[in-house]
């Protein structure tokens, strides 16, 4: 029986932790709900050394947890900002699999469980080893280790019979069989279930499948904090989970599409991939014209994307914004939910160059702006400013609510080259009358864009 002042400390460790999510709902308040959650996991994980289950092998907990903020420590403090999303997928994968890990200890003391526990703790196994080995996938995409779509004919029929097998496999286990042997078998075939349901999926989706493992990382956890009745886990985990599912439905429905769609439907192309122009042609414009273009302008709204971070150009567009300002300019910043690879990628690159919230607006606050604007800096983003969304019935992407960049006065896009976006299509945008193209790294560019508006 677990003593009721852990219990009362698990519960104000909660509360704490449900503070802290909520406070990391706004950037302004965001840093003090990071310092709140970190307050109350660490205040869960030092009373636990009084929990009644807790016997023995304190000297190997605190070498793990030592171990493992030790490494935290160093990568946290040595990844670049753009490579904040494979490290959020990384991590998220080994919150997973810490839940499927638990799960797994506690299926061999079948016994010492009652059957609900039981079944939620097959459910947590289930769920948590495909948030572990979907995450892996997702951070070797990212990361650039994994670059083809693996596609095969009858792919989704494999991975159901898959699933089918994993359900009944943990039907067995939550009924009375706890050999190990079998367990194995329903770990391994959920491993590779995370693996075949995440490898077909594009790059430029992973926003939203980042959000989704997130979902089950934190279900997972919740699951297993009934299992082990630690009320701080199941809070912590449900309201994760439920935070998780709720942003994964705002990002698909941001693209117009069934998260079914996302995971299931085997849509687009291969990242880089090019296609055929719709009609029209691709005009350049240089720095030099563009500088001169943007310095002259009175309103500008500027549309970072992928390629910013790639390049890590914010700050360089930072310090172009400054110049710009400078001579009378209003530049503001368009900002689209699923831009980049992660939820909020792009607000938190802009953040790292100290560009201040009130310049940064949703598509929903900003995109009335675009016909009054004398220049709409593009930044690496594609399929998020496609026209052929909003009136092309036939693009795969139609009905996705994009930024209207196509109404300003002057469209200027920075890109590598001529690559299309996930859908596979070729952007309307880029062959507008109104669109020039500057072609390059976005850093470099930024940087021949301020050298341009200094010597004006």
């Amino acid at each position: 029986m677990m003593p009721h002042w852990i219990a009362a400390v698990y519960f104000v460790a909660a509360l704490v932790m449900i503070l802290g999510l909520k406070a990391m709902s706004s950037p302004l308040t965001a840093r003090r709900g990071i310092f709140q959650a970190g307050i109350a996991m660490a205040l869960a994980t030092v009373v636990t050394f009084w929990h009644p289950q807790v016997a023995g092998n304190i000297a190997l907990i605190i070498a793990a947890i030592g171990l493992g903020s030790v490494v935290a420590w160093i990568s946290g403090k040595r990844v670049a900002m753009t490579d904040m999303p494979q490290m959020i997928a990384l991590y998220n994968g080994m919150g997973g699999g810490a839940a499927a890990a638990i799960a797994a200890v506690e299926l061999l003391k079948h016994g010492t469980h009652t059957p609900l526990a039981l079944a939620l703790g097959v459910g947590g196994a289930l769920i948590g080893t495909v948030a572990f080995s979907g995450s892996l996938i997702a951070f070797a995409k990212l990361q650039g280790w994994m670059r083809k779509l693996w596609r095969f004919r009858g792919q989704q029929i494999l991975n159901l019979l898959l699933f089918v097998t994993i359900v009944v496999l943990g039907v067995i286990i939550a009924t009375g069989q706890d050999h190990w042997l079998l367990i194995s078998a329903f770990f391994a075939l959920a491993l590779l279930f995370g693996v075949l349901l995440t490898v077909p999926i594009g790059g430029a989706d992973m926003p939203v499948v980042i959000s989704l493992y997130n979902a089950l990382t934190g279900l997972a956890v919740g699951f297993e904090g009934f299992v082990l009745e630690i009320p701080a886990m199941m809070i912590a985990g449900i309201v994760v989970g439920a935070a998780g599912t709720l942003l994964t439905q705002l990002m698909a429905n941001a693209m117009n599409r069934p998260l079914s769609n996302v995971l299931f439907a085997g849509f687009g192309a291969e990242e880089g991939a090019t296609a055929a122009a719709e009609g029209g042609t691709m005009k350049a414009i240089d720095a030099q014209d563009a500088a001169i273009l943007m310095a002259f302008a009175e309103k500008v709204i500027i549309v970072p994307g992928y390629g910013m971070a790639v390049a890590q150009a914010q700050h360089k567009i930072w310090e172009l914004v400054g110049l710009l300002n400078q001579r009378g300019v209003k530049v503001s910043f368009a900002i689209h939910p699923v831009a980049g690879r992660m939820p909020g990628h792009m607000n938190v690159l802009l953040a790292e160059a100290g560009v201040p919230y009130d310049v940064i607006y949703d598509l929903d606050d900003i995109n009335a702006q675009f016909a009054t604007t004398d220049v709409a800096l593009v930044i690496g983003a594609n399929d998020v400013v496609n026209p052929a969304a909003r009136d092309d019935t036939s693009s795969p992407i139609y009905g996705m609510p994009i930024l209207n960049v196509d109404q300003s006065k002057n469209a200027i896009v920075i890109k590598r080259g001529q690559g299309t976006g996930f859908s596979g299509i070729q952007n309307r945008l880029f062959v507008g009358d109104n669109t020039r193209m500057l072609y390059g790294d976005a850093q470099k560019v930024a940087q021949s864009l301020i050298s341009g508006v200094k010597a004006l």
